[in-house]
């Protein structure tokens, strides 16, 4: 059986409906989906779920308090985490992603 791995990006610019792939080898299956809200995360969690994914990778716009409501929602059964990067390169994060309010 393929293990299966996802990952979710967040951006209110995306359409989720378009905005997709996935990624198929011997071993795995790789899904990245996007959505433009935490509500919309939490639904497309339990298809992930029902599709048998394994781990699941978040983008930095959730941060710790969303994974950890999606580490709640699936029982701690699915190992989630998320994207971090170095305070010292705060400044730099907040100029790229503030262009795309």
């Amino acid at each position: 059986m393929k293990k299966k791995f996802a990952f979710l990006l967040m951006g209110s610019h995306y359409n989720p409906e378009e905005h997709k792939a996935c990624f198929e080898t011997e071993k795995q299956i790789t899904y990245i989906f996007t959505v433009r809200s935490f509500q919309e995360a939490y639904d497309k969690l339990s298809f992930l779920e029902s599709e048998g994914v394994g781990a699941i990778e978040l983008c930095g716009a959730f941060g710790e308090e969303s994974a950890e409501k999606m580490i709640e929602l699936t029982n701690n059964k699915i190992a989630i985490g998320y994207v971090t990067h170095k305070p010292e390169q705060d400044n730099l994060f907040e100029d790229f992603f503030s262009n795309f309010g």
